[in-house]
């Protein structure tokens, strides 16, 4: 098949999205299939053509590095005509998402839709604390009728957010659950010698005698962080070689920085800030556990790349999670702050636990890799080319401005 890939994030701009769809090009290519790319050019403000990608200029949006994009120059129709694509896959609502719903619509080709953001959850970023229960409003109703109205099918990455379709914006056309997958190999342990491990820990002042707690991700106040690090000022006074590890950047890296030193526990939390993707596999090797306590996930990547090294989970009981780790076999999933201390205490006392979930980590893993990843989306697109709907979409601005009266209610 020819795939027409449609994203406001793709490399060299990093995130749980940009990955998924890199991962997906790879599976679909390993399996003989030729994959076309339109993205946001993440750098400049101009038009840019590569080997199978258009990058189309965007401007900055407030929420971290992304850029969002309404151009839609005649050369890249121009292109994408010529590519004579089977099927479109877009992977925002936006921007380019916009762009993939009128290419569609134009050249008559089947449109599959793959929902990776719970945007109420970032309205914040956009309005400042002001209006959120209105913007909420009109985010419910574009992802409603962009996902409904104009695509053939609908893919979403775990349960929690096929829950959000079907209870809460009541969707009543097929919804597939497809987790996203990764290159598993690309964090299994024997690629790294002790030597590489010691050294990385030692450049961060962890002795070999430390127990690393790890987190990695975004760092803003979503992500739930000040919850780690309030529990790592408890779990201090019982554990002495006890290391708190946060990988990553954000807009409250700083805000948790001055966190940590108020709570006096500077000493014991490495902050790394931005670390290249390349060298991100080596950071769960010096963990002893991984670590996350955010509730606005929509699927779990940093999990399966925590277990893909061989390293057990201690996670916040969401239903994105439960699709990665299963309770008392690769991890542990907890509902209270207590619970979350007791599992920490556990596997730092009980080593021979520690080894059996990080065995059963690796293993579990092998249920994520991005060639089943690949194939599952592939039969996806095989439905959208065989049984594609004709219905015209009702006036998009027409019930945009009726939604904003009245308020939207998933109807």
């Amino acid at each position: 098949m020819r795939i027409g890939i449609f994203t406001d994030t793709y490399p060299p701009y990093i995130n749980g999205v940009s990955t998924s769809i890199v991962m997906l090009q790879k599976a679909l290519e390993k399996l003989g299939h030729q994959v076309f790319v339109v993205t946001v050019n993440a750098k400049e403000h101009s038009y840019v053509y590569e080997d199978k990608i258009i990058r189309i200029p965007g401007i900055p949006t407030g929420i971290y590095d992304y850029r969002l994009t309404g151009i839609y120059p005649i050369r890249a129709i121009n292109k994408i005509k010529a590519w004579n694509l089977d099927v479109i896959h877009s992977h925002t609502e936006f921007g380019v998402g916009t762009f993939a719903r009128i290419i569609a619509k134009q050249l008559d080709i089947p449109l599959v839709h793959t929902y990776h953001t719970m945007y109420e959850d970032y309205v914040h970023y956009i309005t400042k604390g002001y209006f959120d229960g209105t913007s909420k409003k009109i985010v419910a109703y574009l992802t409603k009728f962009y996902c409904d109205k104009t695509a053939s099918e609908l893919i979403v990455p775990t349960k929690k957010t096929y829950n959000l379709f079907k209870e809460k914006y009541h969707f009543d056309k097929d919804i597939y659950i497809v987790p996203t997958g990764i290159e598993t190999e690309r964090f299994h342990r024997e690629n790294f010698t002790k030597a590489q491990i010691l050294d990385k820990r030692k450049s961060l002042g962890i002795s070999n005698n430390d127990f690393v707690i790890l987190f990695v991700g975004r760092l803003a106040k979503e992500k739930n962080v000040n919850f780690l690090l309030e529990q790592q000022k408890i779990l201090n006074k019982k554990n002495k070689n006890l290391k708190l590890v946060i990988v990553g950047s954000g807009p409250d890296l700083e805000h948790f920085k001055t966190m940590s030193k108020k709570l006096k526990i500077d000493d014991t939390t490495i902050f790394t800030d931005k670390v290249p993707w390349e060298e991100i596999p080596i950071y769960y090797q010096i963990a002893d556990v991984f670590v996350t306590a955010s509730l606005t996930e929509t699927q779990g990547l940093t999990l399966i790349e925590a277990i893909a090294s061989s390293v057990p989970v201690v996670a916040i009981n969401d239903s994105s999670f439960s699709d990665v780790i299963v309770d008392g076999l690769n991890g542990y999933l907890f509902d209270t702050k207590k619970q979350y201390r007791n599992y920490i205490s556990e596997l730092i006392n009980d080593e021979d636990k520690r080894k059996y979930l990080s065995r059963q980590a690796r293993v579990s893993s092998n249920n994520h890799s991005y060639k089943y990843f690949g194939e599952r989306v592939l039969d996806v697109y095989k439905a959208a080319t065989n049984g594609r709907t004709k219905e015209k979409p009702t006036s998009f601005f027409g019930r945009l401005k009726s939604v904003v009266k009245r308020g939207y209610h998933g109807k």
